[in-house]
């Protein structure tokens, strides 16, 4: 793609990377197959190749972002299906998130929808303000219905989504280090997350005893917070770059402690996919280039971990059938294709792929809730080709994605973790009770 920026455009760093984004483009549309807004609308402006125009030509003459341009973007779900079927290597996700924060700069939304993201941004990353903000959804969720499409259905969405009973505090919630069960192996830090804290807790805990069974040390330090990919694909990059300083910090010192620092295990793949690229969203910051480079290396899905720790074949899943659904996050973002599923398979599970796995379930973060109506249809789009595997359990990587498909399934929906955990000797996860 030919580009004509100036020269003082391109001092700007986030101007000029975008620019050498832009001109790996090649228009050969092989990206509008697999988007899912481009699948279900059909508006070529609601696909990567269509919003890269509205992008190069909003940042190429240094405009403010206007009326369309924000509506195809925020319709964008980030789930990077683009990226893998791109020949030419097109760093679409570079580019959307310097065009939302272009928006988030130059554009004004109307009252009621910066008060609703702005609300999202502040309780979203901080545990104990949602799981307050979390009682009272539950309250009002019976009468979800009532508010129609007031904001767009974003409220109905909102309370739709928020859980009928607000889980207890785990034990294991509280920072400090988790001891290995026999001679350590490896010391890793464990990222505790956000809303994953709140609304399920479960997860964490099985991560936590899946590991220090197989003699790996989990340290969860009492810094370390909210990854920062929320306020990240809301355009809200100070916001964002506090969490990752934060993180950063938090881990780095971990290093210098006696046992020193082997990996950062995730299990939210949304926040692996951004803790994975923390050396690029911090490469101008001088305090923080070097550590922020090295830490994202050490980043790991905790499927990677457990495949590297090698667990030994097992019978204990007797053949339950498990359809997986593999998160945009972990197959487009962070490239993990098949850990997930041989790990249960060796764990004795039957595992199922889903037709049409590229394409997202519509949870994307807070694309759920501020676009109810296409991440609806994509859910159900998404439950229609689970429905075709006759799962008697759903297993995926990522909350969001656990819970945007759990909100129209009957079939139980757990972590991947929380299935593993129970095959090597955890608890039986409370979801399956019934199974």
């Amino acid at each position: 793609m030919q580009t004509n920026f100036s020269l003082a455009q391109l001092a700007e760093p986030a101007v000029r990377e975008s620019e050498s984004i832009l001109r790996k483009c090649v228009h050969c549309g092989f990206c509008t197959a697999t988007c899912p807004t481009f699948v279900l609308l059909g508006d070529e402006l609601d696909s990567p190749r269509g919003r890269i125009y509205l992008i190069k030509d909003m940042l190429e003459n240094g405009k403010p972002a206007n009326d369309e341009v924000v509506r195809h973007v925020d319709r964008c779900l980030s789930c990077l299906s683009c990226m893998t079927t791109c020949p030419s290597g097109v760093n679409y996700m570079h580019l959307v998130d310097h065009a939302r924060a272009h928006i988030e700069e130059t554009y004004s939304r109307p009252l009621m929808d910066r008060a609703l993201r702005g609300l999202l941004a502040w309780l979203l990353p901080h545990p104990n303000r949602f799981r307050f903000a979390l009682l009272g959804a539950a309250m009002a969720r019976p009468f979800a219905g009532l508010f129609g499409d007031a904001l767009g259905g974003r409220v109905k969405a909102m309370l739709s989504l928020a859980p009928k009973q607000l889980p207890a505090r785990s034990p294991l919630e509280k920072p400090g280090t988790h001891d290995a069960a026999g001679p350590r192996k490896l010391r890793v830090a464990m990222l505790a997350g956000c809303a994953q804290k709140a609304l399920a807790p479960s997860i964490n805990d099985a991560t936590i005893r899946l590991l220090t069974r197989h003699n790996v040390e989990v340290v969860v330090p009492k810094e370390a917070g909210c990854c920062g990919a929320l306020t990240h694909h809301m355009g809200k990059e100070e916001a964002a770059m506090e969490s990752a300083r934060a993180n950063i910090d938090a881990w780095a010192a971990l290093e210098e402690q006696e046992g020193g620092l082997d990996a950062v295990v995730i299990n939210a793949s949304g926040c692996g996919t951004t803790v994975k690229d923390y050396g690029f969203l911090l490469r101008e910051d001088k305090a923080y280039a070097e550590k922020a480079a090295r830490i994202a290396a050490k980043a790991k899905d905790i499927t990677e971990l457990l495949t590297d720790l090698d667990l030994p074949e097992s019978s204990a899943g007797d053949g339950l059938r498990v359809t997986y659904h593999s998160a945009c996050s972990m197959q487009h973002g962070q490239k993990i294709k098949s850990l997930p599923q041989a790990l249960l398979r060796k764990a004795g599970f039957a595992v199922k792929d889903v037709p049409e796995g590229h394409l997202c379930c519509g949870s994307a973060g807070t694309y759920n809730m501020l676009q109810p109506k296409i991440a609806t249809r994509l859910r159900d789009r998404k439950l229609a080709n689970i429905a075709k595997t006759a799962p008697e359990v759903i297993a995926a990587g990522n909350l969001g994605c656990i819970t945007q498909i759990a909100s129209g399934s009957g079939v139980p929906v757990v972590h991947t973790v929380e299935l593993l955990d129970w095959a090597t000797g955890g608890p039986k996860p409370e979801a399956l009770e019934t199974v």
